[in-house]
């Protein structure tokens, strides 16, 4: 009969513990690859936010140019309509022609400029539309940031202390931050305390 050897119960529990710091190993290397997906994320949101933001201004600060541009060529046309009212017939025919002409260029330009305005206003109201959805996922991105460092802090623990519990609450902090980093990029729910 051959002799057996049974295996040492110290090897075999020495065994468990390196394929568990593996696996918590494997596990932590991925939990540091969705921080970095929602670090990418959060400071994609918040430069398009702050960039947005600027646009929005500048379109404002162009329509606020419009609007000056137009008021003058309506402050200008309704002073030249008083002035051939108030002249009336004594005018001379060639500057009245001339005057109208101006009126007739002012109303145009009036128009014009309304016109303008209207197109910038539309820019300038999508920008900010923009930057709001952005200001808005830039706190789940924030929050996924936290659960996913802690979930690696706390895997790392697991592996030192030999604890399934610690590993499962790194699990689940992992678990979260996934979720909210991947509401982050999508916005599939809103929840109020974030807004």
């Amino acid at each position: 009969m051959a002799e057996l050897e049974l295996p040492n119960p110290e090897e075999l529990e020495e065994l468990r513990a390196k394929t568990f710091t593996r696996r918590i190993a494997l596990t932590t290397a991925i939990f540091a690859v969705l921080l970095a997906i929602s670090s990418l994320g959060g400071n994609n949101a918040t430069k398009e936010m702050m960039l947005t933001q600027q646009q929005s201004s500048d379109q404002w600060a162009f329509y606020q140019a419009k609007a000056m541009r137009e008021t003058l060529y309506k402050i200008n046309g309704l002073r030249m309509e008083a002035d051939l009212l108030d002249q009336g017939p004594a005018m001379k025919p060639d500057i009245r022609k001339l005057y109208e002409s101006m009126l007739n260029d002012s109303k145009v330009e009036e128009a014009r400029y309304r016109g303008e305005k209207k197109k910038i206003e539309e820019e300038a109201r999508q920008l900010e539309a923009e930057r709001d959805r952005n200001r808005a996922k830039d706190p789940y991105f924030d929050y996924a940031e936290v659960l996913l460092q802690i979930s690696i802090v706390m895997a790392s623990i697991s592996i030192i202390a030999v604890s399934r519990q610690i590993f499962y609450f790194a699990i689940g902090s992992a678990s979260l931050g996934t979720l909210f980093m991947l509401n982050g990029f999508f916005l599939i729910v809103k929840l109020p305390f974030f807004h």
